[in-house]
């Protein structure tokens, strides 16, 4: 996402957090994007405390603001131990996630899971009925990709052509009153990263919040929560450009809600001149050809989780008479064409640098 014009100090001063770090700096906050390095650095104001963890893969960042140092730092240490607590549940690389469990029970039994993973489980159930095709929790079937850039590998056809039966999220069968899960074929495999970062960081700030914390922001990769009362100054988060993640395109301005961002350009190799990423489509079992990214802003974790990956698989234009209908939800979509499309509600918050 990107960031601001400098605008009126707020009342403490304003951090910028980048993808990899937090530092003190303008008015500017960039939201899971790599942001400009830090210029000459204002004081950090006695009442803002921030810390970073690595955490779901990426630079998790903190920043809280208060009078009592104690109980931010309190406040903070519980927040990170719940995300770690649920991204371990949540997680398909760990051998022993309540996640992997399920996989390798495929085909033979139904799992007693945790409420929490249940409710990521049903979201992504409800996320795969209303973007069919588009988005699929057992995407994680195609498991042969590797899109980390010190060792990419690109399955070959007859890999894909094997693996892609194996993705259909009606398959992934859920009992809410037993507390089951079950995928009903062996093989099959559940990828929950487009769907599991929002509730865990919701998750953090209702810890937070537990802690009498009422200002703070968490901002993990692309994804960015914030909450400050309506009385003080708004959180600054910059809107990194799609098409040259190196630049900003502007600022909002939030007291309270998610920014989102889902795009072609963090994890990818090139092979044959293509950029091959991360988010795949279910229908192919190759990375998507929409947008070069989308950015998503909206109050409601429902409304929004796992939207920025269907999108990025039914390309610019369906994302554009989806968002059409959906009051509360403003975005931003950067298409194939190089074009960026805002919406009215976007246009109104994006504040150039």
């Amino acid at each position: 996402m990107s960031e601001s014009q400098p605008i009126s100090q707020p009342a403490y001063p304003p951090i910028q957090a980048g993808r990899r770090r937090l530092a003190l700096a303008l008015p500017l906050l960039a939201c899971g994007l790599m942001l400009p390095s830090a210029r000459a650095a204002t004081p950090a104001a006695p009442d803002l405390y921030q810390v970073s963890r690595p955490l779901m893969g990426t630079q998790l960042d903190l920043a809280l603001h208060g009078i009592d140092r104690t109980t931010l730092t309190s406040a903070a240490d519980a927040a990170l131990r719940e995300m770690a607590r649920l991204e371990a549940m949540m997680s398909r690389y760990r051998p022993d996630s309540a996640l992997n469990a399920i996989q390798l029970a495929a085909g033979l039994r139904e799992v007693a899971v945790p409420p929490e993973l249940m409710q990521v489980l049903l979201m992504a159930k409800e996320a795969a009925q209303r973007n069919p095709g588009q988005f699929d929790p057992t995407v994680g079937s195609l498991s042969d990709w590797d899109f980390d850039p010190a060792h990419p590998h690109l399955p070959a056809p007859e890999q894909i052509a094997r693996q892609l039966p194996l993705v259909n999220a009606q398959h992934l069968i859920l009992n809410p009153r037993r507390g089951t899960a079950y995928l009903t074929q062996r093989g099959m495999r559940l990828d929950l990263g487009g769907i599991a970062k929002l509730p865990i960081l919701q998750a953090g700030m209702d810890m937070l919040q537990r802690h009498g914390v009422r200002h703070a922001m968490i901002n993990g990769g692309g994804d960015v929560l914030v909450s400050s009362p309506p009385d003080q100054r708004p959180w600054r988060i910059g809107l990194r450009d799609p098409r040259q993640p190196e630049r900003l395109l502007g600022s909002i301005a939030l007291h309270r809600g998610f920014v989102a961002s889902s795009g072609d350009y963090e994890r990818y190799f090139t092979h044959d001149g293509q950029r091959m990423h991360h988010i795949l489509d279910p229908k192919t079992g190759y990375p998507a050809h929409g947008p070069h990214g989308v950015v998503l802003v909206s109050e409601q974790l429902s409304a929004i989780n796992g939207l920025g990956a269907a999108i990025m698989v039914a390309g610019a234009e369906a994302g554009r008479r989806q968002l059409a209908g959906m009051r509360g939800t403003d975005a931003l979509i950067a298409g194939a064409d190089q074009e960026i499309w805002l919406s009215a509600g976007m246009r109104q918050r994006l504040q150039a640098i």
